[in-house]
């Protein structure tokens, strides 16, 4: 069974309602993965370089899980990738530390899905905000196992009772597909 290191980027989980369903229904789905919550460990930005790349050590799949913020990581999952994937682990000419590894993105946006088209309101499909990641992943020698997007969870529509239910049961969708995809690469 191949061993799955599940980092949450979410900046403050207590303040969230869709990412931190997905990550409570992860748990139930996958006890054996070890969740890393960035929030609860750095909240002052002050990355343990040496225990998050142990982390990054143990794990096959990694996956970042973390909202879609001015189209990209939250800095505080910025930060931490900055911090653990230096030269000379995770690349360079003895940085081979993350080789063969398994890639794996998860994250939510307030935009509804169909915004991120050509046209729509965000100009741009969501793929077209993914080629950091992809080479972060081609770089470190990770393979890039894609993502799970859900879109449309708004977090000011949460004081509307029946908005914050379909939010919910999207959130814990999302939760089973990404589980799902973690299953069918183990």
């Amino acid at each position: 069974m191949k061993r799955i290191l599940i980092v949450s980027g979410h900046p403050d989980l207590n303040d969230s309602f869709a990412n931190k369903t997905i990550l409570e229904e992860l748990s139930k789905l996958l006890p054996h993965a070890e969740f890393v919550y960035l929030d609860k460990l750095y909240p002052d930005f002050k990355i343990d370089v040496m225990a998050e790349q142990e982390r990054l050590l143990r794990a096959d799949i990694i996956v970042f899980q973390f909202p879609l913020f001015w189209y990209g990581a939250p800095s505080l999952l910025h930060r931490w990738v900055e911090q653990t994937f230096v030269h000379g682990f995770s690349h360079g000419h003895t940085g081979d530390k993350l080789k063969g590894k398994q890639l794996v993105l998860s994250f939510t946006s307030g935009a509804p899905e169909d915004m991120y088209r050509h046209g729509g309101l965000q100009n741009y499909p969501i793929e077209d905000f993914l080629p950091p990641y992809k080479q972060l992943a081609n770089l470190c020698g990770l393979q890039w196992e894609g993502y799970v997007y859900s879109g449309g969870l708004f977090y000011a529509s949460r004081q509307d009772e029946n908005e914050l239910l379909r939010m919910k049961e999207k959130a814990i969708v999302h939760a089973h597909t990404l589980m799902e995809k973690l299953n069918a690469l183990a």
